[in-house]
């Protein structure tokens, strides 16, 4: 990827990492002085090591290599993992213990996007933090110094650590889609050390992501996965996003069990062990999750959406589990607390294998009427003043409460409406949850008509 002098804007230092477009807000350049800050900053904790790894992407090498020199000039020494999925860095960081790291990664972006996912100190950043790391580049103030670089090869850790730990009761037949991302790499073999048999598709890993999206959380992505499992003896989907850190599931009658669902089985198992235990979920999340986490003996926590900020709360809290309706799963039971598609459909296989019938018990998962993410396009930064003026000026009147804790959710007796600003594109983000198609239209319609008094001109996902 030829340097194209691409400026750098405050609007690639996103709430939980850093992503730009290739050519446009991101270069090697600006990667190079991302790998001096996050070095300068990295020295001030007393971290003299950083691992770095990148997923799939066409410009993961050279920008690596540039966040590596950044790194290096400031005075850290770098192990570089390679192209790995996000997870296999963050495990990385454990099992080298140098609890600092960068991944490379444009996540479910489309292929001219790229960023950062940063561990400082064993914290994923995020908010103020990653601000910092802007601040620091605006005024050059950078340590100096000349660090080393190595290679190192995680994989067989990795997956040596998760075969050792997840024991199946019987062995299973899968299918798993990939979407070309950098998880098809790995979960092949992954699956196969747990005595699986596994159907792959599109697990070469092709950053023009020819087939389809890698992004779970969207229906149209998996329907290749359910035909697989119309036309074949494989008893179960699973879907990884374009870094391996999310997981879409799918069941052998072609149902999508969402992750707030996925939770749900979740939460029932490891409060079996650990009775009493929050359990936390973000604000995109089915009513049902805080029902079935009371039923099972423990206390559900709401929180904000963002991988970084439920790390931290989980740390704070001392969680054994969270989720986020987007598919990131956070086991601290038995694992890290860092989020891991891969780990979490291990995990999810070996609850199933203890039942004779896997879609049955997954379907049987509680669960409403229900929208998948919608979105609203916005203008850049958009999307966030418009939640701040929803906030301030929308009244509900028919609702049982209205939670702020991150956008706008309202609650009524027979459901929810959820509004807010993604961190990571400018779109608005809603969802909505309801016991019958009436009730579902209603809420749709309360919402949709706010929205409409911010900005008259929004495309509403759903028919106003």
């Amino acid at each position: 990827m030829a340097n194209s002098n691409a400026s750098l804007t405050p609007g690639i230092f996103k709430a939980y990492d850093i992503r730009g477009v290739l050519g446009k807000t991101l270069d090697i350049r600006i990667a190079r002085q991302i790998g001096q800050a996050f070095g300068s900053a990295a020295l001030i904790k007393g971290e003299k090591t950083v691992v770095i790894g990148r997923d799939g992407r066409l410009s993961g090498p050279s920008l690596s290599a540039a966040l590596a020199e950044g790194l290096q000039s400031a005075g850290v020494d770098v192990i570089d993992v390679g192209m790995v999925a996000t997870p296999m860095l963050y495990f990385a960081t454990y099992a080298l213990g140098a609890p600092s790291g960068i991944m490379v990664t444009g996540s479910h972006n489309p292929p001219d996007y790229n960023g950062f996912k940063m561990v400082l100190a064993g914290e994923a950043i995020y908010g103020e933090t990653i601000q910092q790391l802007y601040q620091r580049i605006l005024a050059s103030d950078f340590s100096s110094g000349r660090g080393g670089y190595r290679q190192h090869d995680i994989r067989e850790a990795y997956l040596a650590r998760i075969i050792g730990d997840i024991k199946l009761a019987k062995p299973m037949k899968l299918a798993v889609d990939c979407g070309n991302g950098v998880a098809g790499a790995v979960a092949g073999d992954l699956y196969r050390g747990l005595g699986c048999e596994v159907i792959e598709l599109f697990c070469d890993v092709d950053g023009n992501f020819p087939n389809h999206h890698p992004d779970p959380a969207h229906p149209e992505n998996l329907e290749d996965l359910i035909r697989a499992l119309q036309t074949t003896d494989a008893v179960l989907g699973l879907a990884f996003d374009g870094d391996g850190d999310r997981l879409g599931v799918v069941t052998k009658d072609g149902q999508i069990i969402y992750p707030d669902r996925q939770l749900m089985l979740f939460a029932q198992e490891v409060l079996s062990r650990h009775p009493g235990a929050p359990i936390l979920y973000d604000v995109k999340c089915s009513r049902h999750v805080a029902e079935v986490v009371k039923a099972a003996g423990g206390e559900p926590l709401m929180g904000k959406t963002g991988h970084s900020l439920v790390k931290a709360r989980m740390k704070e809290t001392q969680a054994p589990l969270g989720g986020e309706m987007s598919g990131h799963v956070f086991f601290k039971d038995r694992w890290y607390g860092f989020d891991d598609g891969l780990y979490a459909g291990a995990r999810l296989l070996e609850i199933l294998s203890r039942v004779a019938d896997p879609s049955a018990t997954l379907n049987a998962l509680p669960q409403s009427l229900s929208t998948p993410e919608l979105q609203i396009k916005c203008a850049e930064g958009e999307n966030h003043v418009l939640v701040e003026r929803l906030q301030r000026e929308a009244s509900w009147p028919d609702a049982k409460q209205v939670l702020t804790i991150d956008g706008v959710r309202v609650e009524y007796a027979d459901g929810f409406g959820l509004v807010r600003a993604s961190n990571t594109t400018p779109v608005l983000v809603l969802r909505f949850e309801a016991e019958n198609e009436d009730a579902l239209s209603r809420i749709q319609q309360s919402l949709g008509k706010a929205i409409r008094q911010v900005k008259p001109d929004a495309e509403l996902p759903f028919a106003a």
